[in-house]
């Protein structure tokens, strides 16, 4: 299935409005924002399909204006379906001079045999803001599907002010790869990923208190690094996905204020 997605957000008397929004099957958006007084504008985006199914050919366009802020959440975990001709997502952020954009989705669930390719394309203006997070598993782990998918491909490239300032390549292909050996993933099946980026992060103090809280965490192993330009990354290895996908969720919280003083986040 060809599908798009297209949403448009700016800033009005000092609240986030949804300027324009258009989707077609399998897409569902819907404004999830509890508390309207704030700055900030919940958007959650829905699915009308189980998954990600064969040949699936999705485009996402998200256009955060100027001084505006959006949280985009998810319904559920990503399912990525049995296939033997890949699915692909094509996804362009732009977020403009002094606004903010956060987006930590569900873990990613593919099936056996499952082929996914993602490219996504963020453009950062002027002390724009992002926080933006991703969560593979190794598969239905109860149901014993552990690395038996054929594909899983995930690019990542932040542009500011027209300058690629961060790129991540995500390759993961179990039959050419051992993922369970020394260098690679070793013990453990899932993996979160996680970017902060703003002009005048003050990243040695997140930094510091990013390591406090993972340390907290029980069957997980991590690492936290600057970037080249001014924010940080951080990459946690696991078992348990719902853990990672708390994990994101409570760091983002706990640095939010210094992403954007003025706006308060909620979980």
């Amino acid at each position: 299935m060809i599908s798009s997605l297209q949403i448009q957000v700016n800033e009005q008397s000092g609240k986030t409005i949804l300027e324009n929004c258009f989707f077609n099957p399998p897409f569902k958006v819907a404004n999830v924002t509890e508390d309207k007084s704030l700055p900030m504008l919940h958007l959650m985006l829905m699915s009308a399909s189980p998954g990600i199914l064969e040949a699936d050919d999705y485009t996402i366009k998200i256009e955060v204006g100027e001084n505006a802020s959006l949280r985009l959440h998810t319904q559920a975990y990503q399912r990525i379906y049995t296939m033997q001709q890949q699915a692909k997502q094509f996804t362009t952020i732009h977020v403009g001079k002094n606004a903010a954009f956060w987006f930590i989705p569900h873990p990613v669930v593919p099936h056996k045999n499952a082929s996914f390719i993602s490219d996504a394309k963020i453009y950062l203006e002027e002390n724009a803001s992002l926080i933006y997070g991703e969560i593979i598993n190794c598969g239905r782990k109860l149901n014993g599907e552990v690395f038996l998918f054929s594909k899983y491909h995930s690019r990542t490239s932040v542009f500011y002010k027209g300058k690629l300032v961060l790129k991540e390549n995500l390759l993961l292909q179990p039959s050419k790869m051992k993922l369970a050996g020394i260098g690679q993933l070793q013990q453990f099946t899932h993996q979160a990923t996680m970017v902060f980026l703003k002009q005048d992060l003050p990243v040695n103090d997140i930094k510091e208190k990013i390591l406090m809280e993972l340390g907290k965490q029980e069957n997980i192993s991590f690492g936290v690094t600057k970037t080249a330009f001014n924010g940080l990354m951080i990459r946690i290895l696991g078992q348990q996905a719902e853990q990672l996908f708390d994990c994101l969720t409570i760091l983002a919280n706990q640095i939010s204020d210094n992403l954007k003083p003025q706006t308060t986040y909620a979980v």
